[in-house]
């Protein structure tokens, strides 16, 4: 059996690293989490102790040792794909040819796009914070991502945009937060679908850990 070891930045703020780490816990496969601490005068070495990782010296990293070797993987979407080929049983990819094209193209605009989303709306995973006034391009990136779940959700008629959770849905997970967060307006059904994705376990488990780094006075 593979031995899994992920490697994060602090949960309440690495959006980046709650991608992988929900799409891991689905495979159900046995894994490791290492935890560094960004943004932090006192860690001053933050990227040297990243670049033990993957040459990349950013978070998140997948290690996998497997058969007396050893495979680093980095980048959320790349790690979320290799899970998806490794773990088919996960379901992490839509069946359907066409379905999964497009369950694909939600995950890869979610992973390129969406910057004044993600400056405006930082994450703050444990924390609710007051909506700022939003710029133009901010509200248009929102809107675009409510249009794209509301319509999912109501094609594929399942509990995540696709019926069941897949990549496009851990893609997607930090902007859940987000949107609850900053009390961000949505739909009914997207409502629905935020606490159900709230609700799945590795989300509880990363509020938790979350949860833990802002009573520890984190800034």
């Amino acid at each position: 059996m593979a031995r899994y070891t992920l490697v994060v930045g602090t949960r309440n703020w690495s959006s980046w690293s709650l991608r992988p780490f929900v799409a891991l816990k689905a495979t159900g496969a046995p894994c490791e989490i290492v935890d560094i601490r960004l943004r932090q005068t006192q860690h001053p070495n933050t990227r040297e102790q990243i670049l033990k990782h993957s040459p990349a010296g950013k978070v998140p990293v997948l290690k996998i040792e497997e058969h007396g070797t050893s495979l680093t993987v980095w980048d959320s979407l790349a790690i979320c794909e290799t899970l998806a080929e490794r773990h088919p049983e996960a379901g992490l990819w839509p069946r359907d040819p066409a379905i999964r094209a497009i369950a694909r193209s939600y995950a890869c605009e979610m992973h390129s796009g969406f910057p004044d989303v993600r400056d405006q709306l930082s994450m703050e995973f444990a924390r609710r914070k007051e909506l700022p006034a939003l710029r133009d391009d901010t509200k248009t990136q929102i809107a675009r991502i409510l249009e794209a779940w509301d319509g999912a959700l109501a094609t594929h008629k399942g509990e995540f945009l696709f019926g069941s959770l897949s990549v496009a849905d851990c893609m997607y997970a930090p902007v859940v937060s987000r949107f609850l967060t900053y009390g961000v307006e949505t739909s009914a059904p997207v409502k629905a679908y935020m606490a159900r994705m709230m609700a799945l376990p590795a989300m509880q488990e990363w509020l938790k850990a979350a949860q833990t780094e802002v009573d520890a006075g984190l800034l």
